[in-house]
């Protein structure tokens, strides 16, 4: 069995150590304030640097995708080392970063016919798209092959859902990323839309009145889904997601392990520069996945 590497864009935003731990290579979105100078996310600009801009300047940021020559220069060191590539992107709904990676895979599979690389739109985002890495990388190191781990993770990305809420619709309908969520948009004082990432479709639940209630919703919206779907909580991974707001985050971690009477394994996710751009401050969710050894 060849050996291969995972790749994913910035937008997973998996946190650095786990990124190190899996070897895990990034490429890394684009932002900017201005539309003239650009960032590349993680690497010239930091999530902190990044939050305190859009706050502090009360303006807006806009990304931009990784150009397909940014996806090759990441990927054919490792195809001259003789390793196929497993990449995992950002939603192609939401994106155009899937494209890149594919037109970069017919270019460097002409220069390295013996090479296989496999590209998945993970139909997810931020914590969806980072646990789903995280049950990839779980899959090579128990030894599946990289067409056995693409065929799981393409079954898996149908089992993962992010719960969140947001401080405002703002970044969304500014970012034309608004979609169904309009539904939500009604101008009441601290109203906090609660909204699913479900199969790439940002999908309204409700709006709630004040942070505190909007927090328990999101958790509540969790217990709803396994409710309603029969699933066993215990074949699943879960993480919290947040841009701004870590004692919330700390909260809704509580909240779920002593609903599900375990510890949760991964930490909690900073969400990054490209989703943060179109959530804004104070976005905060849970992600979950099933594992991997509870599929066919």
């Amino acid at each position: 069995m060849r050996p291969y590497q995972i790749f994913s864009d910035s937008s997973c935003d998996l946190p650095d150590n786990l990124l190190k731990k899996h070897q895990i290579g990034l490429i890394p979105f684009y932002v900017s304030f201005d539309q003239v100078n650009y960032y590349k996310e993680n690497i010239d600009i930091t999530k902190e640097a990044f939050y305190e801009t859009l706050e502090s300047k009360d303006i807006y940021a806009k990304t931009s995708l990784p150009s397909v020559n940014d996806y090759i220069s990441m990927f054919k060191p490792v195809l001259k080392e003789g390793c196929d590539i497993l990449c995992i992107c950002l939603s192609q709904k939401l994106s155009g970063s899937y494209q890149s990676a594919i037109n970069a895979k017919q270019i460097l599979e002409e220069q390295y016919p013996h090479s296989v690389i496999s590209v998945i739109d993970s139909t997810q985002a931020t914590g969806g798209q980072g646990i789903l890495l995280l049950q990839t990388a779980a899959m090579k190191e128990a030894g599946l092959s990289l067409e056995e781990a693409t065929q799981k993770a393409e079954t898996l990305k149908t089992t993962a859902r992010i719960m969140f809420t947001l401080n405002t619709l703002e970044y969304l309908a500014k970012g034309r990323r608004i979609g169904k969520v309009i539904s939500l948009a009604k101008d009441l004082l601290d109203l906090k839309p609660l909204i699913q990432l479900k199969d790439a479709e940002l999908i309204p639940y409700s709006n709630i009145r004040g942070r505190k209630k909007a927090l328990d919703k999101v958790f509540e919206m969790v217990v709803e889904y396994f409710h309603e779907t029969g699933e066993n909580p215990s074949e699943y991974d879960f993480c919290v997601v947040d841009a701004t707001t870590s004692d919330d985050a700390h909260y809704l971690k509580e909240k779920l392990e002593t609903y599900f009477n375990r510890k949760l394994t991964l930490p909690i996710f900073r969400i990054g520069v490209t989703i943060g751009t179109y959530t804004g401050p104070g976005a905060i969710g849970i992600s979950f996945i099933k594992k991997y050894e509870y599929i066919n």
